[in-house]
């Protein structure tokens, strides 16, 4: 199980790494680097995929600097971490806590 403080702990020892990518897909969604590192110092895991190849992630929720809700998916590679995607979640896939997914009805 991952936790958040691991993942903190890789940001302090400059062992996050972004694929081109992911680096892409932020720029297309119009999220920084900056508010992705705050998401994580501000928030907490709310999912976890154990069974992630080729390495075990996560889904954290945190605010960007301008304090809107944003969801970080981050892998556990043992001695660092990679940012493998960022987004602002959307009310049709979750609910109001923007924690708990919607299950289809």
């Amino acid at each position: 199980m991952i936790e958040i403080e691991k993942i903190l702990t890789y940001y302090e020892n400059d062992k996050v790494f972004v694929t081109a990518h992911a680096t892409e897909r932020f720029r297309q969604r119009g999220i920084k680097t900056k508010d992705i590192r705050n998401a994580v110092k501000t928030g907490e895991i709310i999912e976890q995929y154990p069974d992630d190849y080729p390495y075990p992630s996560c889904l954290i929720i945190g605010e960007t600097v301008d304090l809107k809700t944003i969801h970080v998916v981050m892998s556990d590679e043992g001695s660092s971490s990679r940012i493998i995607t960022a987004y602002y979640p959307s009310a049709e896939k979750w609910e109001d806590d923007l924690k708990t997914r919607r299950r289809d009805k």
